[in-house]
């Protein structure tokens, strides 16, 4: 059995693990990064649609996610190291989140942004025919699927409108994002160890002190953070932190799909993310006149927990059937791709119980965790770094964040940033969103 010996171990080297190691190695942390796949970024951060919005329903999520985006803005300033693959791009192209009802998600969204001074346009119907003249803007909700009957029933009255931020957009390569924060951490000594599997979490007097990996080595560290995405479950019952936290997670099946664009314009050229509640989707431009849609996992979908390494098959025609016909709704254009035709990805996301992550300390001294990222997380990496390292810091300089959650200041934006909104022992809050924009 091998030895050595490290300041932080960090479990998962996916876009948020790799952004914690970049943080606390420019902290002058020496760190090592373990992951079970062949290199950083390799598992669900690959197939992350990449959406950089602002659209979540709490205080404290959105000013994250406008404190992340500043981190893509000037992404290889944020790195501070060459990368020899070149940089991932932020892709600014904005974002509408359609308006089916007065009654709906904006209306949670529009305060903040309010309060927030999030930049944003109020599209009403006219002015959103205008801009995407593509779209039907008729309402089919709520959402359904093509073995209900409702699903076929015509446009029931007309959609309200949008809430447009011009801010928003999408990274177009995420697995290169982990590599640049990987590069980025090992020009400050970071250290990466891949095809490597954390099968002990190594515990005395009550604190963690290190990992066994499955090859035998022991690593001993002061501090451990599990970031392991889908596997985070798992990890949390080796170091004994499963049944003490209120919120769980776990491992869902999830699939995106790339369908082709309209033959009559460049969606690349002309498009931006829509949030499309009213159909349970969201969509963005991909390169080359394409589409990226997803669910945002109204109820009438199903929700597969998986095994983290279980097989996940292909794309199933069910799913390209539901979700290509739904966007077909909103942009007639398309034309539905036949089933021999579909294009997507097939992953696995973190999900939590409210779909809100948890960046916190664990009853366990010297164990943190940053899980439950619920696919919505990739935009956060760089601010997830820094509130995981700030917290890491204070608890371990003897701040009990327990009894007095810490309360951070982005860096860019000055927002407050309540670290009490990501605790494990939150309880679920019903007014928050449940549902992913991507």
């Amino acid at each position: 059995m091998t030895n050595s010996r490290y300041d932080a171990v960090i479990i998962g080297a996916g876009v948020i693990g790799t952004a914690v190691t970049h943080e606390l190695s420019r902290r002058g942390w020496r760190t090592l990064t373990v992951d079970k796949g062949p290199a950083a970024g390799f598992g669900s951060t690959s197939a992350s649609s990449a959406v950089i919005r602002f659209s979540y329903s709490t205080t404290t999520g959105v000013a994250a996610a406008w404190e992340g985006m500043h981190y893509w803005a000037d992404w290889e300033h944020h790195i501070g190291a060459p990368d020899e693959s070149g940089y991932a791009k932020f892709i600014r192209c904005g974002m509408a989140m359609l308006i089916a009802e007065e009654l709906g998600h904006h209306n949670r969204v529009r305060p903040i942004w309010d309060e927030l001074g999030i930049p944003y346009e109020y599209w009403d119907r006219e002015a959103l025919a205008e801009r995407m003249p593509l779209f039907d803007l008729g309402r089919f909700g709520p959402p359904a699927r093509p073995d209900q009957d409702n699903f076929w029933e015509p446009s029931r009255g007309e959609m309200v409108g949008a809430l447009f931020s011009p801010d928003a957009g999408y990274v177009d390569d995420p697995q290169l994002a982990a590599h640049n924060l990987q590069r980025g951490a090992e020009a400050n000594g970071a250290e990466f160890r891949f095809r490597s599997e954390v099968v002990k979490i190594i515990t005395e007097s009550g604190r963690c002190t290190g990992v066994e990996l499955a090859d035998g080595s022991r690593i001993d560290a002061k501090v451990v953070v599990n970031v392991a995405g889908p596997h985070s479950s798992n990890i949390n019952r080796l170091a004994g932190v499963y049944d003490s936290m209120n919120i769980k997670t776990e491992a869902i099946r999830h699939e995106t799909y790339h369908v082709p664009g309209p033959p009559d314009a460049d969606f690349t050229e002309i498009g931006f993310n829509v949030a499309d509640d009213d159909n349970g989707i969201y969509f963005r431009p991909q390169p080359g006149n394409n589409i990226l849609v997803g669910t945002t996992d109204p109820p009438c979908d199903p929700r597969e927990v998986v095994d983290p390494d279980g097989d996940l098959g292909e794309l199933t025609n069910e799913g390209w059937e539901t979700n290509t016909l739904r966007i077909n709704k909103r942009m007639p254009s398309l034309g539905v791709p036949l089933p021999h035709e579909k294009r997507g990805v097939v992953d696995r996301y973190d999900r939590s119980d409210d779909w809100i992550p948890i960046y916190d300390r664990t009853d366990l001294d010297g164990f943190y965790v940053a899980i439950g990222t619920s696919g919505n997380q990739f935009k956060n990496a760089g601010v997830a770094g820094f509130m995981m390292a700030e917290l890491i810091e204070a608890v371990e300089n003897g701040h009990d964040h327990d009894a007095d959650p810490l309360v951070l200041t982005g860096p860019h934006t000055g927002l407050p940033l309540e670290m009490v909104t990501f605790r494990r022992n939150r309880e679920i809050d019903r007014r928050s969103s449940m549902s992913v924009h991507g």
